[in-house]
């Protein structure tokens, strides 16, 4: 297995987690490709290794033209560039609190090579917990909280995760990339816990005057939602405000979206469509300063009938 993994660094902290995403099939509002690379990019985190694309990927596939193909440039004859998947590590921490970036393409083959050598990097690395990114479209208000869908490798981690506002998922068909991640971590007794938001996606090809879809390809909103869970579950202190204000203008973009939508066909109900969404939807927030607040009533209440430690 060293043959394909290459870990540049081993950096040291009393707590190490992980974070995981891929450009991968379970990629909704660009939830498991694009956050990575924005909290690579937010806490100028460096590159500490990576998984060779070896033997992982096809390079055709009959009857396509490029699909699967690596990208190729070339300057007056000679090749430049040859882009190949990645599958890189990346750290940000400190000796007190270490936080391991993985971002990477999902596998065409060999997945169980794959996702042993990501194990094995994160044993080689200390560590703990790891949480992977997924995201899933869905006809859901835009602007209402994201549903986020949950699975775990240990079912010691239930209790722990039902503070989260997500849904435990039931899901039964294909797996995605997390999904086979999170059974082979169970076998190895290694904590993860998969995070999946809900984007919303619309469907008005029907309509003649507006011929086409909306499906929010960077939904900041879904990423805002699963970096509040990410923090909670791996004590991390990730700032958000970036992503509070972008989940904003989201809004307001979106907002605009539908005002256009609505002027270039009145009689078709979009409004009034989007109307019903939000109400027939249930919104779950998650708030972890409730267990705070919980927390502090319960230490108070103990204090005061006697029951608190010394």
């Amino acid at each position: 297995m060293s043959d394909i993994l290459e870990l540049l660094e081993r950096p040291q902290a009393q707590r190490t987690v992980m974070i995981v995403g891929w450009r991968q099939w379970a990629d909704a509002g660009a939830v498991s490709s694009a956050l990575p690379l924005y909290l690579i990019q937010q806490t100028n985190a460096r590159r500490i290794g990576l998984i060779r694309p070896d033997g992982f990927y096809l390079f055709q596939i009959p009857g396509t033209h490029d699909l699967v193909r690596p990208v190729v440039r070339f300057n007056e004859g000679y090749p430049e560039d040859l882009e190949l998947p990645q599958n890189e590590f990346y750290y940000t921490g400190d000796g007190e609190r270490g936080v391991v970036i993985f971002a990477g393409h999902e596998p065409h083959l060999q997945v169980e090579r794959y996702i042993a050598t990501l194990l094995q990097a994160a044993k080689e690395l200390g560590v703990q917990r790891i949480v992977g990114l997924g995201g899933v479209y869905g006809e859901l208000p835009y602007n209402k909280e994201r549903m986020v869908s949950c699975n775990y490798s240990l079912r010691r981690l239930k209790k722990e995760l039902s503070r989260l506002a997500v849904n435990l998922s039931d899901y039964h068909g294909g797996a995605s990339i997390g999904s086979y991640l999170c059974r082979r971590a169970g076998d190895r007794n290694m904590e993860y816990v998969g995070l999946y938001a809900f984007v919303p996606t619309y469907d008005f090809s029907s309509l003649e005057e507006i011929g086409s879809g909306i499906r929010l390809e960077h939904d900041f909103m879904a990423w805002l939602g699963v970096m509040r869970r990410v923090n909670y579950l791996l004590k991390t202190d990730f700032d958000l405000t970036d992503l509070e204000l972008k989940s904003r203008q989201l809004l307001q973009i979106m907002d605009a979206k539908v005002d256009e939508l609505d002027r270039a066909a009145p009689q078709a109900g979009v409004r009034e469509y989007f109307a019903r969404l939000a109400d027939n939807f249930t919104e779950e927030i998650f708030n972890p300063l409730d267990d705070v607040w919980e927390d502090e009533i319960r230490r108070i209440l103990d204090d005061e009938t006697g029951t608190g430690e010394a």
